[in-house]
């Protein structure tokens, strides 16, 4: 399991398009891939569950990525929240 905690910098914190374009980045890789906020987890490719933890500006979420190509699809999803939110 490959896992890391990333802060949100939006001002808007998760919103629609950028969780939009999260779980699709997310969806591409076949391992199981989470993320938590406040002892709540969520499918991170799900929108509706993606939107659900309500994550604001300067909240630590943690992204879990476990299965095949979990590496890959941790440093593409950090680096996507880095460039995005």
């Amino acid at each position: 399991m490959k896992e890391f905690k990333y802060t949100i910098t939006d001002p808007l914190g998760i919103h629609a398009r950028p969780a939009g374009l999260f779980v699709k980045a997310a969806a591409k890789y076949p391992c199981k891939v989470t993320i938590a906020k406040d002892g709540k987890e969520a499918d991170a490719k799900r929108i509706l569950g993606v939107m659900s933890l309500g994550v604001k500006k300067d909240q630590e979420i943690t992204v879990a990525c476990d299965g095949d190509q979990e590496d890959e699809a941790a440093t593409e999803l950090e680096q996507f929240l880095k460039d995005n939110l």
